[in-house]
């Protein structure tokens, strides 16, 4: 006898319409309705009618195998059998994140195909796998940003049993995974939510309209609804972590924020199953209070993506200086976000016209995520150029150096390591013609903002848009893509085994600069890294304690160190250590 519950605390009547037949649930406290199924089994379909409407898909449904607008699918998680029994995740400190999109990953676009390239990144060296959302999306195609049913793995990339042989192959080979979820806002399109409850609040208005109710009327069982969402990926799935998109934009008043109370409850998860569980937030507010912990005032998260770090090494090597690239561009700034965790600690931002941020020195570096690309700063450029499009080979190994020897948790997006040449495009696949020409214009509109040709933006809604997203597997082992997947093979071995990036403590890091010879110099305890931005060779002096080091890694050959002093050739670095 399967149980079978919904809340829709405004309804008059609830109906399971089920196998072809329609029954009556009954009302229970808390605006509950529920019913004992015996014909709801793994793998029925369902749906609920609510006051005589619908029947709409469940709004937990774990399953939606004919997209957003079909029937539910019934899903018993134990039916899987598990072979990772004996798996535990290595920590954050210890991690290196490659960020993936399922759909363009390989030329299948399904959990499965991504298993047979497991190989792949085990060789270049992560530890940690992070998908983005993968959570019922419209269409077959898009990023997933745009989800409405979140129990349910999205069907066109294999659905609940296709992501859980995914992960647990994964744990098979050694890396755990991550999955970025999306707690701000739902999609328009597919979304029922707001057909069972007060899911959304018009309290707080957002670029995605109404506010999910998170500290208003009724927002408790909505509150329940997103942190059960959370713990089933970690429980049922066996996630090892979350990467929680947008924070800054989770409305919530209440004294207990929605975070804090999501990270009491995985904690609790976590001692209850026995293994280590990451939770890392996307944040616009240069704020570590989101990193304490609860017991300091703290929301108890793990980690932040550190976008300063980004936008400081991005304008550092390609003198971009558009939009929030115009407080960046000066290697100070990337001396500071790497000796002080942001540099927007407090300090005036000309791109916001306002202070911003707050002071984050003494916060370790392992709570921060930190890349040259990700799928926003490369998928929300007009035509999605990668590094690879905007820099040289030798800048290309400048930055994938500083993003690897840095003090936080290096993170690479997909086909970085070998400098894919494919774009990574923003790509939806709306069936609403309406909903379909506003994301163009829309996306049309932003562009033109920064001063791009609305005519040259890609359209979103096209096929071509999505199919030049996809990897093409056969660069790797091309010239000159196989050099640059050696250079990341090799930054990542030096970072897993030499003992000075066991310790992430900022204060322990010296970074100096030569703005006018584009020269930065990282010290850490017996490691150096020496990088020379400029076209220039440069010589540059080193300190006295430095003659017992060798040249560990150099980007390019002409690299010479003699005595108390490195050569470097332009846009090259070299790295430092006790030779082996």
């Amino acid at each position: 006898m399967t149980l079978v519950s919904v809340w829709a605390p405004n309804a008059k009547q609830v109906v399971l319409d089920c196998a072809g037949t329609q029954r009556p649930m009954a009302r229970r406290d808390g605006g509950w309705w529920r019913l004992e199924a015996d014909h709801l089994v793994h793998g029925v379909d369902y749906g609920f009618r609510v006051d005589g409407d619908g029947p709409f898909p469940d709004p937990r449904s774990a399953w939606q195998p004919f997209g957003v607008h079909g029937p539910s699918r019934w899903v018993d998680h134990e039916t899987f059998a598990w072979r990772d029994a004996a798996w535990r995740a290595p920590p954050l400190s210890a991690a290196v994140i490659g960020e993936l999109h399922v759909g363009t990953f390989t030329p299948e676009g399904t959990f499965d195909a991504v298993i047979g390239k497991l190989d792949h990144l085990v060789e270049l060296g992560l530890t940690h796998l992070e998908l983005m959302p993968v959570q019922e999306f419209p269409g077959e195609r898009g990023w997933g940003y745009d989800g409405v049913d979140l129990f349910a793995p999205h069907h066109a990339y294999g659905g609940p049993d296709g992501l859980k042989r995914l992960v647990d192959a994964c744990h098979r080979r050694g890396l755990a995974m991550l999955l970025d979820v999306v707690y701000n806002h739902l999609g328009p399109d597919g979304n029922y939510l707001g057909r069972f409850g007060p899911y959304f609040t018009d309290a707080y208005s957002t670029p995605w309209g109404d506010a999910v109710n998170l500290d208003r009327a009724h927002s408790d069982e909505v509150r329940r609804f997103v942190i059960d969402n959370a713990l089933m990926w970690l429980r049922d799935y066996h996630f090892d972590g979350l990467r929680i998109d947008a924070v800054h934009a989770i409305v919530d008043t209440s004294a207990v924020h929605l975070l804090e109370a999501l990270s009491g409850e995985v904690r609790r998860l976590e001692s209850r199953i026995g293994r280590h569980l990451a939770l890392i937030a996307e944040s616009d507010l240069n704020d570590p209070r989101l990193i304490r912990p609860v017991e300091s005032g703290g929301y108890g998260l793990d980690a932040l993506w550190n976008e300063d770090f980004h936008h400081a090494l991005h304008a550092a090597l390609t003198g971009e200086s558009a939009g929030y690239y115009a407080d960046f561009g000066e290697l100070g700034h990337l001396a500071k976000v790497l000796t002080r965790g942001f540099v927007h600690d407090g300090t005036y931002s000309r791109f916001r016209k306002r202070s911003y941020g707050r002071p984050a020195a003494d916060v370790p570096g392992r709570c921060f995520v930190g890349c040259l690309q990700n799928h926003d700063q490369v998928g929300n450029r007009a035509a999605g150029e990668r590094s690879s499009q905007l820099l040289s080979p030798g800048l290309l190994k400048v930055g994938a150096a500083l993003v690897l020897t840095s003090p936080f948790v290096p993170m690479l997006f997909q086909g970085e390591e070998w400098a894919a040449t494919s774009p990574f495009l923003y790509f939806t696949d709306h069936r609403d013609p309406e909903l379909a020409a506003a994301v163009r214009n829309g996306r049309r509109e932003e562009f033109a903002a920064f001063g791009w040709d609305p005519e040259t933006i890609p359209d979103p809604q096209s096929d071509d848009s999505f199919e030049r997203s996809r990897l093409d597997w056969a660069e790797p082992v091309q010239h000159p893509h196989a050099e640059i997947l050696d250079w990341h093979r090799a930054l990542i071995r030096l970072r897993r085994h030499h003992p000075a990036f066991t310790d992430d403590r900022l204060d322990r890091l010296r970074v100096s600069v030569d703005e006018q010879r584009c020269c930065l110099t990282l010290r850490r305890p017996d490691l150096i890294l020496v990088c020379n931005l400029g076209k220039q060779r440069q010589k540059l002096h080193l300190a006295a304690d430095a003659a017992h080091l060798g040249l560990r890694l150099a980007s390019t050959p002409g690299i010479e160190l003699r005595d108390a002093a490195i050569g470097l050739p332009g846009e090259s670095v070299a790295i430092l250590a006790e030779m082996d």
